[in-house]
């Protein structure tokens, strides 16, 4: 679902902002899109109501991340008998004129796998971006 219609409390909107700034620190060339998806039925129909989907886009296709665009997916999973709402993994795409050409999902073995695969550099920045971000989804709140 689109990061902007995720942030409906402020804890919530807060992390959201945050993992935007976490991404924008290692990467700052990239311009940040809360709203990914098109409002469309077609597309309303395939949209994962426990995700939060952000889409990051750079000036032009990078050859160290082998893409132009990235759409990062955050999962989660709501505990029925605690209630408790918690980050389970993260997913990566890159996307070129060509289509997704690589994707990393932390659920699985946090293997890259896809056409090409960013630069060893920027891979390791994305892992370190992942473990960043289920540490933040699953922090305890302050508010």
């Amino acid at each position: 679902m689109n990061a902007a219609e995720m942030g409906t409390n402020l804890e919530f909107a807060s992390k959201i902002a945050t993992a935007v700034n976490l991404f924008k620190f290692q990467f700052p060339d990239a311009r940040s899109d809360l709203k990914p998806w098109t409002n469309d039925p077609e597309t309303r129909q395939l949209i994962d109501p426990d995700s939060i989907d952000i889409g990051f886009h750079f000036p032009g296709v990078s050859k160290s991340w082998r893409s132009r665009s990235i759409l990062i997916q955050i999962r989660f999973y709501q505990d029925p008998v605690s209630s408790l709402r918690r980050a389970i993994g993260v997913e990566v795409a890159g996307f070129s004129h060509l289509g997704e050409q690589w994707r990393l999902s932390t659920i699985e073995n946090w293997n890259f796998v896809g056409a090409t695969q960013p630069s060893e550099d920027i891979s390791e920045k994305l892992k370190q971006f992942c473990r960043q971000i289920l540490e933040l989804f699953n922090k305890p709140s302050d508010i």
